[in-house]
């Protein structure tokens, strides 16, 4: 697939991008380069490869979950224009 100059300055038009007939012409030499190499990875065969999260098998060193501040709740809620059942209250917006 590959766009052409028309192409591109349309999807500049509907993106309120306002762009030269330079910037057009490098940006449709970018674009179409990008598509190439789409269409590359997309011929690899991949049938038979496990998909995977990281190209390394690494695992995420994790700290203990532990409660580090107090509860300040009721303090932060004492200040609050209106509160119900420990939520804020706060006027409708949407009819």
């Amino acid at each position: 697939m590959s766009l052409t100059l028309e192409q591109v300055r349309r999807i500049a038009r509907l993106a309120r991008v306002e762009i030269s007939d330079a910037e057009a012409e490098n940006t449709l030499g970018h674009l179409n380069r990008i598509f190439s190499l789409i269409e590359e990875m997309q011929a690899v065969d991949t049938r038979g490869v496990a998909p995977m999260a990281h190209a390394q098998d690494v695992a995420q060193r994790l700290r203990e979950d532990e409660v580090t501040e107090t509860d300040r709740r009721e303090s932060y809620q004492a200040v609050a224009p209106e509160t119900e059942a420990g939520l804020y209250l706060v006027p409708r917006v949407i009819e």
